[in-house]
């Protein structure tokens, strides 16, 4: 075997192994997040020369079809558990909170139309919006305060979150439903999903700490 043919194996044998730590790297750092992690976030950790890109599509590959899986969502990256283990696995964990209707509908005109005010949300809903609505919202962490619109009062614009992206399963605000599917019947009591990795937890209990008053 000639020297350069050596060293070229030996090479490939290093970049496999760089290649194989990646992977455990990124799984770890994905594991251990309570949100989806960009792959720009992940590329930090990573030994030098190995694209994240193709460290997550690897990964990706390998738990496709596993109880929980690499997914793609709210700009990041996280596990998740199978879509089709979601019926047994509800009948034993703990009923997470679900948001009332008249929350889901309030999420939905921000969702389309931010950054919204209240008052054009209760104008658009042809309802008044109680504040424990915006409560729910803001304590679930699906939109946040965006300024303010520069009108008499100076109103506050609301808009929504990455958690909210986490939460429906999107990438970004461009793979939005149609509206008549985002508060659609079942939509209008969803669950609120886990903030980790794996079955949901609940989300913390209304008045459990200081949450941002709507305008």
């Amino acid at each position: 075997m000639s020297p350069e043919h050596h060293e070229a194996e030996h090479q490939a044998i290093q970049q496999r192994g760089d290649f194989d730590r990646a992977l455990r790297i990124a799984e770890a750092l994905i594991f251990a997040s309570e949100r989806p992690v960009p792959a720009a976030r992940i590329q930090l950790a990573l030994p030098e020369g190995v694209d994240a890109q193709a460290v997550l599509t690897a990964l990706s590959a390998q738990t496709a079809g596993r109880a929980v899986e690499l997914v793609e969502v709210g700009g990041g990256f996280a596990f998740r558990t199978a879509l089709d283990l979601a019926p047994a696995i509800t009948r034993v964990v703990e009923v997470p909170r679900r948001l009332p209707r008249v929350a889901m509908e309030a999420l939905s005109i921000i969702a389309y139309h931010q950054p919204v005010t209240r008052a054009e949300i209760e104008e658009i809903r042809g309802a008044a919006l109680a504040q424990a609505s915006l409560d729910a919202l803001l304590e679930s962490s699906l939109v946040t305060p965006r300024g303010r619109r520069e009108s008499p009062g100076r109103p506050t614009l609301w808009g929504t979150t990455p958690r909210f992206l986490d939460q429906f399963g999107l990438k970004s605000l461009a793979e939005l439903p149609r509206k008549e599917e985002l508060v659609s019947n079942d939509l209008a009591v969803v669950e609120l999903s886990p903030e980790r990795n794996g079955a949901p937890p609940l989300v913390p209990d209304l008045g459990q700490g200081p949450h941002p008053r709507a305008a």
